[in-house]
């Protein structure tokens, strides 16, 4: 007895487990396809957000979503999948019979003539839950028993023969339901010839068809017709025949085989030659003689603890049994190979789609990935070569400008130096092309002095500009222009091309003003003028010709005037002079004798003295007379001729000496101040040039870290990517798997 044909638990073996066990595979699968799908979607939401928007494009998000749509929807599908058995055949033929002997219990009514009226679908449902029944277009689940009065022809509460009545029967009763199996009676096909809205509304997704013919006559007009139509409307569907009612050839023992033989033969030409579903030698596999009602009532028996052969049965009743065994087990194979086939074929082809693109997006990631860090990594080498030569550069530029100043602060120093002393000789020309009123007046001789000041300061500074500004400017801008060429290459690292040409616009366009600082006034302001009026062969004047002028004499006891009006100044002159005593003069004269010790001063100071009296012994008192005179008339005339021409020459003239005598002093001091301007511009220059080479390498620094930066996030997309790819094989093969396990092996 095979086992498959009993007991409501199943059986591990059972062909069904096929379906059962490819089922769970590729849900597996569908829902490892999901998360990948959900994760790589992630990941390209995540990189999308990021400054590689090269990398991703909206095409490729889009897709992504197409496929997360389709593996939802699929998934949702593969939950609803499970294997379609279709029942057809004339009234009074059996299916019901059939379909109870094979659930093991009376579900769906049946009995003498047209019973079934509409269509009945069994299906499983857990044991908490049924059984119940669902009417067509309803939620309402309702007794299983009323399956009697809405689904038999003869109840008044009958449905019209297109209704659909779900009748949901617990899964651990039957071992075809436990293993999805859904089956489905039909009403007689003699029934209505609205045959095409039967086949597209319950035929479409069948994944076995059997007909329930009478072993009692042959296969009828209507029933080929029929499966005809199936068959335009299905690619080879897979077809059973069972000739029911076989219990009555035992009334008539010697024509059994050969009514057997007819119909085995006309069952193998209806399948093989005219519908061409299957190869004769497969046909002959699918027509089988039962006897549904002998098969039921024994399964009923067997439930009820009794004898299966319980009864009066027809002689010949094992084989039927067995035979009905047979066909079980041969649709279970033939529905479970088929529905694996038909059911999962498309899905594990859509899952092989997906992976195969989403593994290409996952190439093409990867090789855009990898371009762009190769230029990310070539960009950054440039950019760190780029830095070194601005540090190797900029130290050498340092040094050259360093010494280029150096050079030109030295020949500024010179030329100023030189120019100011060439100045300082022609002091006097310059003093005396001065030409302002002029008056002892102290009041006046203020201004004057003032003016005069201003005017040395004045010429003085425009024939020192002219001698070294127009050249130290072109000195100047030259050393600039080097700066700048010798900075150039540098400049040209800088992505911003606008900033080089605005400094070079900046230090061409600088004028360099040479400031020479000659305060001629604040210089000169202890400048004392002398104008009273002294006879040149005054006693006192010859003896300061003598013994040196009075600031020789006695310096520390002439005070230093600081400011103050002309009154003051005379007063402190007077006070000078009248504390000259004779006393002084003679202590003075003994003085500058001790400190000139030599014959030539000795002899003077005798010559001197003997002189009166060496004439009046020789000449006589006329002598004396007439040199008296002559000294006197000489005295006039010095003293006619001591105007204010006079004293402004003697003014300027004293000027000029005090005035070169400061010059001199602050001529160092003045060329190391234009040297120093000198310097300053050019510092500024290289200042700024630095400046922006300091930019530029902060600049090319930034754009290195961030291309380390970019780098990095590459290598770690990339690494996520292959990643992703591995899964992609993986899930891949996955697939293959279950094509090689549960598709290829298993085809019919």
């Amino acid at each position: 007895m095979l086992k498959s044909g009993f007991g409501g638990g199943g059986d591990a073996s059972s062909p069904l487990k096929l379906f059962t066990n490819a089922k769970k595979k590729i849900n597996g699968i569908y829902r490892d396809i999901g998360n990948y799908v959900s994760e790589f979607h992630t990941f390209v939401e995540e990189i999308k957000d990021v400054e590689e928007n090269e990398l991703v494009h909206q095409e490729l998000v889009d897709h992504i979503q197409t496929c997360a749509q389709k593996v939802n929807g699929i998934k949702e599908m593969l939950l609803r999948d499970h294997m379609k058995v279709v029942f057809f055949g004339r009234t009074s033929n059996g299916k019901s019979t059939v379909i109870n002997a094979m659930l093991w219990d009376k579900i769906l009514p049946s009995g003498l003539g047209h019973t079934t009226n509409c269509f009945l679908s069994i299906e499983g449902c857990d044991d908490k839950d049924g059984p119940y029944l669902l009417c067509d277009g309803s939620e309402e689940k309702r007794n299983v028993k009323s399956v009697s009065q809405l689904g038999h022809a003869l109840s008044q509460e009958s449905m019209s023969n297109d209704s659909l009545i779900k009748v949901c029967w617990p899964k651990n009763k039957c071992s075809l339901l436990k293993n999805e199996v859904v089956l489905v009676d039909s009403p007689g096909i003699d029934v209505t010839e609205d045959m095409d809205s039967w086949i597209d509304a319950y035929c479409l997704d069948a994944d076995v068809f059997i007909l329930v013919a009478n072993a009692e006559s042959t296969l009828m007009l209507a029933e080929k017709k029929f499966f005809h139509k199936v068959n335009e409307r299905l690619s080879k569907p897979n077809i059973f025949i069972l000739n029911n009612r076989w219990d009555a050839s035992a009334a008539e023992p010697d024509l059994m085989e050969q009514v057997r033989q007819q119909h085995l033969e006309r069952g193998i030409s209806f399948l093989a030659k005219e519908l061409g579903v299957v190869t004769p030698q497969q046909a002959k596999d699918r027509v089988f003689f039962i006897s549904a009602k002998e098969a039921l009532n024994a399964r009923l028996q067997r439930l009820q603890g009794m004898p299966e052969a319980g009864g009066a049965l027809a002689e010949g009743f094992q084989a039927r049994l067995i035979e009905f065994c047979t066909f079980e087990h041969s649709f279970e194979e033939c529905i479970s190979r088929s529905a694996t086939r038909t059911k999962f074929h498309q899905h594990t082809q859509c899952a092989q789609d997906i992976m195969k693109s989403l593994l290409t997006e996952c190439e093409s990631l990867l090789k855009e990935s990898s371009r762009m860090k190769q230029e990310c990594d070539e960009y950054n080498e440039q950019l760190e070569n780029q830095i070194t030569f601005l540090e190797k550069r900029l130290k050498l530029l340092t040094a050259q400008a360093k010494e280029a100043i150096t050079r030109l602060v030295s020949e500024t120093e010179f030329q100023v130096r030189q120019a100011m002393s060439d100045e300082i000789r022609r002091l006097s020309l310059l003093v005396d092309e001065f030409d302002q009123p002029f008056h002892q007046n102290m009041m006046v001789l203020q201004v004057y002095k003032a003016e005069l000041y201003r005017h040395v300061e004045e010429v003085l500074g425009r024939n020192l500009s002219a001698r070294c500004s127009s050249s130290l400017q072109k000195q100047i801008n030259k050393s600039k222009q080097l700066m700048l060429d010798e900075a150039q290459p540098l400049f040209e690292c800088s992505n911003n091309s606008e900033q080089e040409p605005v400094l070079v616009s900046q230090a061409q366009n600088s004028a360099f003003d040479m400031s020479y600082d000659i305060n001629c006034a604040s210089l000169c302001q202890d400048f004392q003028e002398d104008i009273e009026f002294k006879f040149s062969l005054g006693f006192k004047c010859l003896m300061g010709r003598f013994i040196g002028s009075r600031k020789a004499i006695a310096p520390s006891e002439v005070p230093r005037p600081i400011s103050g009006t002309g009154e003051v100044i005379a007063h402190q002159r007077q006070q000078a002079d009248d504390s000259l005593s004779l006393q002084d003069i003679l202590t003075s004269v003994a003085a500058s004798y001790l400190k000139h010790n030599n014959s030539q001063s000795a002899g003077m100071l005798v010559g001197i003295i003997m002189v009166p009296y060496a004439l009046w012994r020789t000449i006589g008192w006329k002598a004396i007379v007439f040199t008296v005179a002559s000294y006197g008339s000489l005295y006039l005339y010095e003293r006619l001729t001591w105007t204010s021409r006079a004293q402004e020459h003697a003014l300027k003239r004293q000027f000029v000496e005090h005035a070169t005598e400061k010059l001199n002093l602050i001529t160092t001091f003045t060329s190391s101040n234009c040297s120093h301007q000198v310097q300053q511009e050019l510092s500024t220059t290289f200042a700024q040039i630095c400046h922006k080479v300091d930019e530029i390498s902060k600049e090319l620094k930034s754009d290195s870290e961030e291309m380390q930066d970019k780098s990095s996030r590459l290598s770690e997309i990339q690494s996520k990517i292959k990643t992703l790819k591995n899964k992609a094989n993986f899930l891949s093969g996955d697939i293959d798997s279950f094509v090689k396990k549960f598709l290829h092996d298993y085809a019919v």
